[in-house]
Protein backbone atom coordinates (compact mmCIF):
# COMPACT_ATOMS: atom_id res chain seq x y z
CA UNK A 1 0.00 0.00 0.00
CA UNK A 2 3.56 2.33 0.48
CA UNK A 3 6.18 2.59 -1.43
CA UNK A 4 8.61 -0.23 0.15
CA UNK A 5 12.31 0.76 1.45
CA UNK A 6 14.86 -1.50 0.39
CA UNK A 7 18.22 0.41 1.66
CA UNK A 8 17.87 2.54 4.37
CA UNK A 9 21.55 4.37 3.61
CA UNK A 10 21.07 7.88 3.36
CA UNK A 11 16.84 8.15 3.78
CA UNK A 12 16.51 10.98 5.96
CA UNK A 13 14.06 10.16 8.83
CA UNK A 14 12.43 12.60 11.84
CA UNK A 15 11.60 10.40 15.20
CA UNK A 16 9.50 12.71 17.10
CA UNK A 17 9.34 10.93 20.67
CA UNK A 18 12.94 9.93 20.09
CA UNK A 19 14.17 10.42 24.00
CA UNK A 20 12.64 6.60 25.18
CA UNK A 21 10.88 3.91 24.82
CA UNK A 22 9.53 3.14 21.23
CA UNK A 23 11.13 6.40 20.01
CA UNK A 24 14.56 5.79 21.03
CA UNK A 25 15.02 2.21 20.34
CA UNK A 26 13.19 2.80 16.74
CA UNK A 27 15.56 5.93 16.16
CA UNK A 28 19.14 3.64 16.89
CA UNK A 29 17.08 0.52 15.07
CA UNK A 30 17.17 3.48 11.70
CA UNK A 31 20.62 4.67 12.78
CA UNK A 32 22.13 0.97 12.51
CA UNK A 33 20.58 0.38 9.28
CA UNK A 34 22.60 3.62 8.01
CA UNK A 35 19.55 5.94 7.72
CA UNK A 36 20.75 9.73 8.95
CA UNK A 37 18.01 10.59 11.87
CA UNK A 38 16.95 13.33 13.75
CA UNK A 39 15.71 13.05 17.57
CA UNK A 40 13.46 14.82 18.84
CA UNK A 41 12.03 15.35 22.20
CA UNK A 42 11.66 17.88 25.12
CA UNK A 43 14.37 15.68 26.59
CA UNK A 44 17.66 17.36 25.20
CA UNK A 45 20.20 14.90 27.17
CA UNK A 46 17.92 11.87 26.93
CA UNK A 47 17.93 12.15 23.16
CA UNK A 48 22.04 12.62 23.03
CA UNK A 49 22.00 9.70 24.87
CA UNK A 50 20.25 7.67 22.56
CA UNK A 51 22.27 8.95 19.62
CA UNK A 52 25.17 8.42 21.33
CA UNK A 53 28.00 6.77 19.27
CA UNK A 54 25.99 7.54 16.02
CA UNK A 55 27.63 10.45 13.56
CA UNK A 56 24.36 10.57 11.64
CA UNK A 57 22.14 11.17 14.22
CA UNK A 58 21.34 15.16 14.94
CA UNK A 59 19.50 16.22 18.20
CA UNK A 60 16.07 18.65 17.87
CA UNK A 61 14.38 19.20 21.25
CA UNK A 62 11.21 20.57 21.05
CA UNK A 63 7.96 20.13 22.95
CA UNK A 64 5.37 18.66 20.69
CA UNK A 65 2.66 20.61 22.59
CA UNK A 66 4.06 23.78 21.18
CA UNK A 67 3.32 24.49 17.77
CA UNK A 68 6.15 27.14 17.32
CA UNK A 69 9.12 24.68 19.07
CA UNK A 70 8.01 22.31 16.13
CA UNK A 71 8.24 24.67 13.23
CA UNK A 72 12.08 26.02 14.73
CA UNK A 73 13.07 22.67 15.06
CA UNK A 74 11.16 21.47 10.97
CA UNK A 75 13.00 24.84 10.06
CA UNK A 76 16.37 23.76 11.42
CA UNK A 77 15.95 20.50 10.21
CA UNK A 78 15.39 21.62 6.35
CA UNK A 79 18.53 24.04 6.67
CA UNK A 80 20.82 20.64 7.93
CA UNK A 81 18.96 18.49 5.08
CA UNK A 82 17.16 20.25 2.50
CA UNK A 83 14.36 17.71 3.07
CA UNK A 84 12.92 14.54 4.75
CA UNK A 85 12.11 11.04 3.53
CA UNK A 86 10.25 10.06 6.40
CA UNK A 87 8.60 11.80 9.80
CA UNK A 88 7.90 9.14 12.66
CA UNK A 89 5.55 10.58 15.56
CA UNK A 90 5.80 8.33 18.20
CA UNK A 91 5.39 11.15 21.20
CA UNK A 92 2.82 10.11 23.48
CA UNK A 93 1.28 9.66 26.63
CA UNK A 94 -0.73 7.08 28.86
CA UNK A 95 -3.05 6.95 32.09
CA UNK A 96 -4.87 4.63 33.19
CA UNK A 97 -8.37 5.90 33.85
CA UNK A 98 -12.24 4.80 34.19
CA UNK A 99 -15.62 6.49 35.21
CA UNK A 100 -15.39 6.08 38.64
CA UNK A 101 -11.67 7.49 38.83
CA UNK A 102 -12.38 10.72 36.14
CA UNK A 103 -9.61 13.57 36.21
CA UNK A 104 -10.50 16.00 33.96
CA UNK A 105 -7.14 17.44 33.99
CA UNK A 106 -5.24 14.65 33.28
CA UNK A 107 -8.17 13.63 30.22
CA UNK A 108 -7.19 17.21 29.25
CA UNK A 109 -3.06 16.43 29.20
CA UNK A 110 -3.78 13.24 26.99
CA UNK A 111 -5.77 15.14 24.91
CA UNK A 112 -3.40 17.93 24.23
CA UNK A 113 -0.25 15.14 23.70
CA UNK A 114 -2.09 12.14 22.08
CA UNK A 115 -3.94 14.46 19.65
CA UNK A 116 -3.23 18.59 19.26
CA UNK A 117 0.26 17.29 19.49
CA UNK A 118 -0.06 15.15 16.76
CA UNK A 119 -1.82 18.27 14.84
CA UNK A 120 1.25 20.20 15.00
CA UNK A 121 3.16 17.78 13.65
CA UNK A 122 1.24 17.55 10.54
CA UNK A 123 0.95 21.32 10.58
CA UNK A 124 4.73 21.44 10.14
CA UNK A 125 5.33 18.50 7.82
CA UNK A 126 2.88 18.46 5.08
CA UNK A 127 3.82 20.99 3.38
CA UNK A 128 7.57 19.94 3.27
CA UNK A 129 6.06 16.51 2.22
CA UNK A 130 3.40 18.00 -0.54
CA UNK A 131 5.99 20.19 -2.05
CA UNK A 132 8.35 17.38 -2.77
CA UNK A 133 6.01 15.18 -3.59
CA UNK A 134 7.30 11.95 -2.26
CA UNK A 135 8.16 10.85 1.37
CA UNK A 136 6.28 9.21 4.19
CA UNK A 137 4.51 9.74 7.46
CA UNK A 138 4.00 7.45 10.03
CA UNK A 139 1.90 7.99 13.44
CA UNK A 140 2.20 5.67 16.67
CA UNK A 141 -1.29 4.91 18.16
CA UNK A 142 -2.53 1.99 19.81
CA UNK A 143 -4.29 -1.38 19.52
CA UNK A 144 -6.42 0.02 21.94
CA UNK A 145 -7.87 2.82 19.78
CA UNK A 146 -9.57 -0.12 17.65
CA UNK A 147 -12.42 0.11 20.64
CA UNK A 148 -13.38 0.60 23.71
CA UNK A 149 -11.31 -1.26 26.78
CA UNK A 150 -11.64 -1.23 30.60
CA UNK A 151 -8.80 1.73 32.13
CA UNK A 152 -8.77 3.01 28.45
CA UNK A 153 -11.01 6.21 29.34
CA UNK A 154 -9.43 9.01 27.55
CA UNK A 155 -6.70 7.14 26.25
CA UNK A 156 -8.95 5.15 23.97
CA UNK A 157 -10.83 7.56 22.26
CA UNK A 158 -7.01 10.13 21.56
CA UNK A 159 -5.82 6.86 20.09
CA UNK A 160 -9.01 6.08 18.14
CA UNK A 161 -8.83 9.35 16.67
CA UNK A 162 -5.48 9.19 15.06
CA UNK A 163 -6.34 5.88 13.69
CA UNK A 164 -9.60 7.83 11.99
CA UNK A 165 -6.74 10.24 11.23
CA UNK A 166 -4.23 8.34 9.56
CA UNK A 167 -7.02 6.26 7.31
CA UNK A 168 -8.12 9.77 6.16
CA UNK A 169 -4.16 10.84 5.44
CA UNK A 170 -3.86 7.65 3.39
CA UNK A 171 -7.00 8.46 1.18
CA UNK A 172 -5.54 12.17 0.89
CA UNK A 173 -1.60 11.51 -0.03
CA UNK A 174 -1.38 7.99 -1.69
CA UNK A 175 -2.08 9.71 -4.99
CA UNK A 176 0.61 12.35 -3.63
CA UNK A 177 3.24 9.65 -3.75
CA UNK A 178 3.59 10.43 0.14
CA UNK A 179 2.98 7.21 2.49
CA UNK A 180 1.16 7.02 5.23
CA UNK A 181 1.50 4.17 8.03
CA UNK A 182 -0.49 3.72 10.71
CA UNK A 183 1.61 2.10 13.65
CA UNK A 184 -0.91 0.31 16.29
CA UNK A 185 1.30 -1.43 19.18
CA UNK A 186 0.02 -3.96 21.56
CA UNK A 187 1.44 -3.67 25.13
CA UNK A 188 5.25 -2.68 24.58
CA UNK A 189 7.80 -2.35 27.59
CA UNK A 190 8.58 1.16 28.30
CA UNK A 191 8.18 3.76 31.10
CA UNK A 192 4.87 4.31 30.43
CA UNK A 193 3.27 0.80 30.48
CA UNK A 194 5.49 0.31 33.94
CA UNK A 195 2.89 2.27 35.65
CA UNK A 196 0.60 -0.78 34.69
CA UNK A 197 -0.66 -3.05 38.05
CA UNK A 198 -2.68 -5.26 35.91
CA UNK A 199 -1.57 -8.77 33.65
CA UNK A 200 -0.55 -7.13 30.17
CA UNK A 201 -1.03 -10.42 27.74
CA UNK A 202 1.86 -10.70 24.86
CA UNK A 203 3.98 -7.82 26.21
CA UNK A 204 7.58 -7.17 24.03
CA UNK A 205 10.45 -5.16 24.57
CA UNK A 206 10.63 -1.84 23.03
CA UNK A 207 13.49 -3.34 20.92
CA UNK A 208 11.40 -6.24 19.43
CA UNK A 209 8.70 -2.97 18.58
CA UNK A 210 11.29 -1.10 17.04
CA UNK A 211 12.14 -3.73 14.63
CA UNK A 212 8.33 -4.53 13.66
CA UNK A 213 7.98 -0.91 13.17
CA UNK A 214 10.77 -0.89 10.77
CA UNK A 215 10.04 -4.17 8.95
CA UNK A 216 6.44 -2.92 8.35
CA UNK A 217 7.78 0.57 6.88
CA UNK A 218 9.94 -1.39 5.03
CA UNK A 219 7.35 -3.57 3.49
CA UNK A 220 5.31 -0.94 2.47
CA UNK A 221 2.60 -1.54 4.89
CA UNK A 222 -0.20 0.63 5.72
CA UNK A 223 -0.92 -0.95 9.02
CA UNK A 224 1.92 -1.97 11.39
CA UNK A 225 0.27 -4.17 14.38
CA UNK A 226 1.90 -6.03 16.78
CA UNK A 227 2.70 -8.93 18.44
CA UNK A 228 -0.07 -10.00 15.95
CA UNK A 229 -1.06 -12.95 18.35
CA UNK A 230 -2.44 -10.21 20.87
CA UNK A 231 -3.55 -7.84 18.00
CA UNK A 232 -5.33 -9.41 15.82
CA UNK A 233 -7.34 -10.69 18.54
CA UNK A 234 -8.58 -7.47 19.04
CA UNK A 235 -8.85 -6.99 15.84
CA UNK A 236 -11.34 -9.80 15.89
CA UNK A 237 -13.53 -9.37 18.81
CA UNK A 238 -14.55 -5.33 16.96
CA UNK A 239 -16.47 -7.39 14.99
CA UNK A 240 -18.14 -8.82 17.15
CA UNK A 241 -22.00 -7.61 18.28
CA UNK A 242 -21.77 -4.94 21.02
CA UNK A 243 -24.13 -7.83 23.11
CA UNK A 244 -20.77 -10.34 22.56
CA UNK A 245 -17.82 -7.60 22.65
CA UNK A 246 -18.98 -6.52 25.93
CA UNK A 247 -19.24 -9.70 27.42
CA UNK A 248 -16.05 -11.13 26.38
CA UNK A 249 -14.08 -8.33 26.92
CA UNK A 250 -15.55 -8.31 30.90
CA UNK A 251 -15.03 -11.82 30.80
CA UNK A 252 -11.11 -11.73 30.05
CA UNK A 253 -10.18 -8.86 31.97
CA UNK A 254 -12.52 -9.18 34.79
CA UNK A 255 -13.35 -5.70 34.61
Amino acid sequence: MNPKIHDWRGQRVWVIGASSGIGAETARTLLKRGAKVALSARNAAALQQAGRGFDEAIVLPLDITDAASVLRARDELLVQWGGVDLVLVVAGTYQKMRADDFDLTAAKHMVELNINGVLNCLDAILPTLLAQGRGGIGIVSSIAGLSGLPQALIYGPTKAALINLCESLYLDLHSRGIGVYLINPGFVATPLTAKNDFAMPAIISAEQAAFEIVRGIERGEFHIHFPKRFTNWLRLLRLLPYRWYFFLIHKVTGL
